[in-house]
């Protein structure tokens, strides 16, 4: 097992194999449309992290999938990736996850036994974690390895966090440091350090727990996770569900360490350029930004932090649930103005 290179099997990987966003725009079409059922509390409209279903008064229920190729070559890091990944979703709604299904795609002519089990157990592992039950599942023969996860979760409808209910004056305070796509290419070309892939599995099978504890701070409005899109791409959604302008600060936008020197480098997954592609005028560069600077901004995450927007008043309020549950580089990043629907970067 130890000869296994999954990332050699697969064409992309992590959240870096999403549909680019302009394209999947183009296939939804009239998809994202508000559906006509009065207790789908989040639908598709608002491109929101999962799909959230009132039972009752004090019950709601959170449910989304997420899935991918494999980031690394280690099948239990491989499955403990894409596990965290898919929790973060119920996280990112303010909720509680309750129990998961596993999603499993296995070239079972080219990885042995023992590797398909290690990323089940790595999966396992994170649900033990969180505090859940891996309850079941389904799989499938497929020509390149698949892993991830059905994520259900409740959450009170009172404290459910949509992304698009941001609010002018707001500011932004981002959880993880960027970097894990930039990272994750160069480890496929052999270029990430020992002390670089430890970064990089760190920040990536770190679960976004601190969800609930910042959906009962009512200062929250708005709340979402960084994945394929980057942080411009999902902060852009945040603006657009507003109709308002989201302005970063990029000095003051936390990176992994292990990620600086790779950027400048000029490694990078393919989603950077299709992600950069599909935001078109809707992002827009101060002078001096330069364009490795533009591609950590875009680079696909993969587990990637909560992005909150907060009123000033509960700043340090929520810097304080994030730093007290061991997220040590969660940095205020920016602010939300009045404005049309739109990124600034300086």
């Amino acid at each position: 097992m130890s000869e296994v290179k999954l990332t050699q099997l697969s064409h992309g990987g992590g959240c870096g194999c999403k549909i680019a966003p302009a394209l999947l725009q183009k296939i939804l079409g009239d998809i994202k449309d508000k559906l006509p059922y009065p207790d789908l509390l989040v639908g598709t409209e608002t491109c929101d992290d999962a799909a959230v279903y009132r039972l009752n008064d004090s019950q709601a229920i959170i449910a989304t999938t997420d899935f991918f190729m494999p980031i690394v070559d280690d099948p239990y890091d491989f499955g403990r990736i894409a596990a965290t990944n898919a929790l973060s979703d119920v996280y990112a709604m303010g909720g509680t996850p309750i129990m998961a299904l596993a999603i499993v795609g296995m070239p079972i002519n080219k990885l042995p036994v023992e590797a398909i089990r290690a990323i089940l157990q790595g999966g396992e592992s994170v649900c033990r974690a969180a505090g859940i039950p891996l309850a079941g599942g389904h799989s499938i023969d497929s020509p390149e390895p698949i892993y991830g996860l059905v994520a259900i979760g409740v959450v009170h409808p009172d404290r459910l966090k949509k992304n698009s209910a941001a609010r002018a004056g707001d500011v932004l305070i981002l959880g993880k440091g960027l970097g894990v796509g930039i990272m994750a290419a160069a480890l496929k070309k052999g270029a990430l350090s020992a002390e670089g892939y430890q970064q990089l599995i760190s920040n990536t099978t770190k679960l976004n727990t601190v969800g609930p504890a910042l959906s009962a701070i009512d200062s929250v409005h708005a709340l979402t996770d960084v994945t394929g899109f980057g942080l411009l791409g999902h902060l852009l959604e945040m603006c657009r569900g507003a109709g308002l302008t989201g302005e970063v600060s990029f000095n003051q936008v936390p990176i992994l360490p292990a990620a600086l020197e790779l950027a400048q480098a000029g490694y990078g997954p393919g989603a950077i350029e299709r992600n950069m592609e599909s935001y078109g005028c809707d992002v827009q560069f101060a002078e001096g930004i330069s364009s490795w600077q533009q591609r950590v901004l875009a680079d696909a995450q993969t587990s990637g932090g909560l992005l909150v927007s907060v009123a000033p008043d509960a700043v340090q309020e929520v810097l304080a649930c994030f730093h007290q549950a061991g997220f040590e580089q969660a940095a205020v990043i920016g602010v939300m103005k009045a404005g049309s629907a739109k990124v600034v970067v300086s």
